[in-house]
């Protein structure tokens, strides 16, 4: 065998080098900039495609696997628990860095999904990969908040954290377009999970090719404004970055920062119940379709994600968070007060709730693209080194409170797990039968004697009356719908005293997301950021001046 050359040796750790280190040496211009930001959002909502898409196919899934409701609802809280604990564990991104994280998070999880959880084998194979994605999951929503951060000083940061969190938003959109106009004749659940994992994978190369991240250096100093970098660049030839981690996890167990993620993690339950279990809801409650109730939900996302550019551009341009996050979860009170006394009327109509939807969405991205904003800028306060700790704190926190809703949604909503099982199988038995049931009705002392008999074995005497009361072609006809009758016999009565109940139970959980609305409120006031543009606008001058000032005696040191 001939020896390698020189180059080639080379060029393999070249290749190795360029494949793993991605630090930049320096802050990049906002055309660099932005395309990362870009690539960032992009690798969220193809996450939260992957992560989402298995509850817009939840009844064919239950069905497919014969889950009960509960035992579905549970494959989110094994997913979610998992994923709070992975999110601390990537609070090490401040020591370890984030793109790697986000890039190969991706690679694990398009192979999961569009492979493995598609062909699972039984239902528990299937919760198994569903928590493995979750895992992945719950790294990533650490990873791309915080590079987010690196690359947005605060004075735009709202309207980059916007742009974020149009990741799920954005995710969730496309998995009910995708759905609403694919899921029909002959494609199945599994290829509609096939095709958000494909979407992972052509992200991932993408995400390979052309994101990087700030050196520890620069990410670990606050910036306010883009004027900031050449003093930013300056102090991190300086900076000791082990020093600044040195206690970074008791620095962000403070009130501001733990009582912020709970509050966010709470004010979002309707957020939660919206993208786990909304299609089961108009399913069970109004009859909707799959394609019906995602057609729904696409008016909640599209909404909700200009909402959030929008509001997070006008907080960037008043230099305040605090106004927007009490106006708009104000806001949200009442758009859901209105909606849950709609929720059980059965004349509630399809554009009704689609308005309320759009109202619910646009509310909610008044809210939560400033509280993104002034989270990370509480955080910064705290030590801007630990940004990633701060938000593994917030995804370990809101990973909780989703599963704790989850494994509480069907012990509010028990009505669910009969119509979800049988609600189908019944109506279908019900339609077939319908002609053998007129007859039953119209003698219902004879066929009830008749049921005390094994079919064929009643006493002569009852055969010859039933013969002379109903007639052979209708006799005939009920016996043809014996196995529809049988099923009407076992699951009816549960069926059509849920159908009663589940509108009501339904109700009782949209005030249980009312309170954890109403329990965001207070949680604004402890976190930083002005009330005042004015005040705001002063602080802002007054850094520009000390800027100013700083990049003198800067200069003056390198004359």
């Amino acid at each position: 065998m001939a020896p390698s050359s020189p180059e080639g040796t080379a060029a393999a750790p070249a290749l190795a080098a360029r494949i793993w280190d991605r630090q930049l040496p320096h802050y990049p211009e906002n055309r660099q900039r932005y395309t990362y930001l870009a690539i960032i959002v992009l690798a969220t909502i193809s996450l939260y495609y992957q992560l989402y898409v298995q509850f817009a196919v939840a009844t064919p899934i239950i069905t497919h696997y014969q889950m009960t409701f509960t035992f579905f609802v549970y494959i989110s809280v094994v997913g979610n628990v998992v994923g709070a604990f992975s999110s601390l564990l990537a609070g090490l991104a401040d020591r370890w860095g984030r793109a790697n994280l986000v890039i190969y998070g991706l690679l694990i999880t398009g192979l999961l999904v569009t492979f493995a959880l598609p062909n699972a084998p039984n239902k528990w194979a299937f919760i198994v990969l569903s928590a493995l994605v979750g895992f992945v999951e719950g790294i990533i929503l650490v990873a791309t908040p915080a590079l987010v951060r690196d690359f947005s000083p605060q004075l735009g940061r709202a309207s980059a954290m916007g742009y974020w969190t149009m990741g799920p938003v954005i995710g969730s959109l496309v998995v009910t377009v995708v759905t609403s106009n694919t899921f029909h004749g002959s494609t199945t659940w599994q290829d509609e999970i096939t095709y958000a994992g494909i979407s992972g994978l052509l992200v991932f190369v993408v995400s390979l090719a052309w994101l990087r991240e700030l050196s520890p250096e620069l990410r670990d100093q606050i910036m306010v404004s883009l004027r900031d970098r050449a003093l930013v660049e300056a102090r991190a030839k300086g900076l000791d970055t082990e020093q600044a981690l040195r206690g970074h996890w008791r620095q962000m167990l403070h009130l501001d920062i733990v009582g912020s993620a709970f509050a966010i993690s709470v004010f979002l339950l309707l957020y939660y119940a919206a993208v786990g279990s909304s299609v089961i809801y108009f399913s069970t409650v109004f009859g909707y379709s799959v394609q019906r109730a995602n057609a729904v939900l696409n008016w909640y996302w599209a909404a909700n994600a200009i909402s959030l550019v929008v509001v997070g551009l006008i907080s960037d341009r008043l230099k305040v968070r605090k106004p927007f996050m009490l106006i708009g979860a104000l806001a949200s009170i009442v758009v859901l007060i209105v909606f849950a006394l709609d929720a059980t009327e059965p004349k509630t109509g399809y554009y009704t709730f689609a308005l309320l939807a759009a109202g619910i969405g646009i509310t909610g991205g008044f809210t939560y693209a400033p509280w993104m904003a002034s989270f990370t800028e509480t955080v910064e306060k705290r030590n801007p080194a630990a940004t990633a700790t701060g938000l593994a704190i917030w995804g370990w926190i809101i990973r909780l409170v989703v599963a704790a809703s989850a494994a509480c949604l069907p012990l509010v909503v028990s009505s669910v797990t009969p119509l979800v099982s049988h609600g189908a199988q019944v109506a279908a038995a019900a339609k077939e039968a319908a002609p053998a049931l007129a007859i039953v009705k119209a003698h219902p002392q004879l066929f009830a004697e008749l049921a005390k008999y094994p079919p064929g074995q009643a006493p002569a005497a009852l055969q010859q009356q039933a013969a002379q009361e109903v007639g052979l072609p209708g006799l005939g006809t009920v016996k043809a719908a014996g196995p529809q009758l049988a099923v009407l016999s076992k699951y009816g009565a549960t069926v059509e005293r849920a159908s009663v109940k589940n509108p009501v139970q339904w109700q009782h959980w949209w005030w249980v997301c009312l309170g954890g609305q109403i329990l965001f409120l207070p949680f604004i006031f402890v976190m930083a950021g002005r009330w005042s543009p004015r005040r705001a606008r002063e602080d802002t001058e007054a850094h520009e001046q000390q800027l100013a000032q700083q990049l003198r005696e800067l200069d003056g040191e390198h004359v």
